[in-house]
């Protein structure tokens, strides 16, 4: 594998720290907060004042559901980074299915609905499919030998 290669993989891991970093923290939040606070974060895109209401308690379970699956994703990208730095296939494809699936639904209801801002939630998205691409040309390049060990 070549120095270059090795760099991109190492970058790939550190935007999939971040990435990770960023969801759990996000996560965090999202759960510590009520139920209008939850909404304000995550739809920083739309006035605070039109996300105050009195939301039933179900609807506040279903957002620290969400909250839940923030921390996890954070969770599992951020271990999956530190085996991508360790140049494992399977690492690059879990943090791809799971990282990269988990931020098309970011992009499709809440970006391209125009309720996030560019940071962090678009800034993000950009940031996974940067440790996708990098990790994918890495893996196309070298599938036999990083299958091999």
């Amino acid at each position: 594998m070549s120095r270059t290669h090795q760099f991109a993989l190492k970058a790939a891991a550190v935007l999939w720290v971040i990435w990770g970093i960023v969801h759990i923290l996000g996560g965090v939040a999202t759960m510590a907060d009520d139920t209008t606070g939850g909404f304000q974060g995550i739809a920083a895109g739309v006035e605070p004042g039109e996300l105050e209401a009195d939301y039933h308690p179900a609807v506040g379970a279903i957002l620290n559901q969400h909250g839940w699956n923030l921390l996890w994703v954070g969770v599992v990208t951020t271990i999956g980074a530190v085996f991508i730095w360790r140049r494992s296939t399977t690492a690059i494809w879990v943090n791809a299915m799971v990282g990269g699936l988990f931020d098309i639904g970011y992009f499709v209801y809440i970006d391209l609905g125009g309720y996030g801002t560019f940071f962090p939630g678009t800034s993000m998205t950009y940031v996974s499919a940067t440790a996708i691409i990098l990790s994918f040309w890495v893996w196309y390049s070298n599938c036999d030998e990083l299958a091999a060990g």
